[in-house]
């Protein structure tokens, strides 16, 4: 029996997959689903046992994981900011090795990118990034899944990314939208556009897979024929003393009607990866 080519492997960054182990991937996403709606119990990882690490606070990451591992059959544990040593009093590598002993996959939440592919490195068993300050992976399988469920496929359609451009979630949607062959556009100030690598690295995706990546300030440009708009918070994770500024900077990139008109298109969708920042009128903006 030969061994997928999933065994063993972790999921750190989309750019370490191709195009036909993405679509894969989705592809299960939607499986799951189904057989989530319809009741049918299938515990494809009975009896394995799943850290959940958690350096950032997060209401959907843990919950989807929680419940997955469960619906999946595995055991999840949490093991917040408070609850572990990672990269404090003990090395990330010690910290790897001593978990991998004990469960047989570990998902990370956190700042570095660096810290979650030593993780991956040192501790023997596969590791899910669960969102780091430069890659926002399973987020992606998520958003995708729904742009092909809302259209029926992915090659060829035009995904608008709105606001700060060179943060985790505007990163992960250029480039899996790339290797997926998906336009995607980033309509952001010049001050946020995505770091110069990142935007070589989907433009030679994009390259193999005939999509289309549009880096700009313009409005009218950005959003033409689109069929999604996207956006996230004003002011990333850790970045909260810069909120004034960054809210006076991004406020003519946010999405309302003006914008959606200017798409053209009676089948566009929006998305937003939560959580969305209500405006200061309401008491969950003010605080």
């Amino acid at each position: 029996m030969t061994n997928s080519v999933f065994q063993g492997r972790s999921f750190l960054a989309e750019k370490d997959f191709t195009r036909a182990e993405l679509e894969y991937l989705i592809g299960l996403s939607a499986h799951l689903k189904d057989l989530k709606k319809r009741n049918i119990q299938h515990h494809y990882l009975a009896g394995k046992n799943i850290a959940l690490l958690f350096e950032k606070t997060s209401t959907r990451t843990r919950a989807a994981f929680t419940t997955a591992a469960i619906d999946l059959g595995a055991h999840p544990e949490y093991l917040g900011a408070n609850d572990i040593q990672l990269g404090k009093k003990e090395s990330t590598e010690d910290t790897a090795k001593v978990l991998g002993r004990m469960f047989d996959g570990i998902e990370f939440r956190g700042f570095s990118q660096r810290m979650v592919e030593e993780l991956a490195e040192f501790s023997g068993v596969p590791v899910w990034n669960g969102l780091t300050d430069e890659w926002h992976p399973t987020q992606m399988l998520a958003d995708y899944l729904t742009v092909q469920e809302n259209f029926g496929r992915l090659e060829g359609l035009t995904l608008v990314y709105c606001g700060d451009g060179r943060n985790n979630v505007a990163n992960s949607l250029l480039v899996t939208g790339a290797i997926l062959g998906v336009n995607v556009h980033i309509f952001s100030p010049k001050e946020l556009f995505p770091e110069k690598e990142i935007v070589e690295l989907a433009e030679g995706f994009a390259k193999e897979s005939g999509a289309h990546v549009l880096i700009t300030e313009d409005a009218d440009e950005a959003v033409k024929d689109a069929d999604v708009l996207y956006t996230d918070v004003w002011v990333s994770m850790g970045e909260e003393d810069k909120f004034a500024e960054r809210v006076a900077l991004l406020k003519p990139y946010q999405v309302n009607m003006d914008l959606v008109k200017k798409a053209g298109n009676e089948n566009l969708i929006f998305l937003h990866c939560l959580p969305a920042f209500h405006d200061t009128h309401t008491v969950y903006g003010k605080d």
